[in-house]
């Protein structure tokens, strides 16, 4: 949080911010629990199993760590990715859908894909977000608030 909290102005406030699930865990845990069966059973290639998963954990947890997606009242402010961090910035008023997918795992556990494409052309895909249906419902009502206060008020 504190890397987007250097990138708001004095006029931005934050309306909502998404998080990683914990699922993003799911795959490096099976392959740990994999590897400890087989070395139960003295497969040869147990400790190198072991190992995958353990660094496979470490990644996933290190990049979940380093995950921010925050919704102000005029933009989407998204940084991920390590060890090469990434951010885009994205206007609300270029922003022309956004919506979620969720698998049947996800529906259960409550998480998923978002889908943001902005600037008509531009799309992003963000996996293992918690609460996307949540994320989606307040990105679309801020849009629907900044659009309502840049149209000029008609008098008279």
């Amino acid at each position: 949080m504190y890397s987007i909290d250097n990138k708001l102005t004095e006029n931005q406030r934050i309306i909502y911010q998404a998080k990683r699930h914990w699922a993003v865990l799911l795959g490096p845990l099976c392959v740990l629990f994999i590897g400890w069966l087989s070395l139960r059973s003295k497969v040869p290639q147990s400790p190198a199993l072991i190992a995958f998963g353990f660094i496979w954990g470490m990644f996933s947890y290190i990049k979940s760590r380093n995950f921010d997606i925050v919704l102000t009242n005029n933009q989407l402010l998204i940084n991920v990715g390590f060890p090469l961090k990434r951010s885009y910035p994205i206007p609300l008023n270029t922003i022309t859908l956004v919506d979620f997918y969720q698998p049947s795992l996800g529906a259960i556990l409550n998480f998923g894909k978002i889908i943001i494409v902005h600037a008509g052309i531009e799309k992003k895909v963000f996996r293992f977000i918690a609460r996307p249906a949540e994320f989606v419902k307040e990105v679309q009502e801020t849009i629907m608030t900044a659009r309502r206060h840049e149209q000029p008020s008609e008098t008279g």
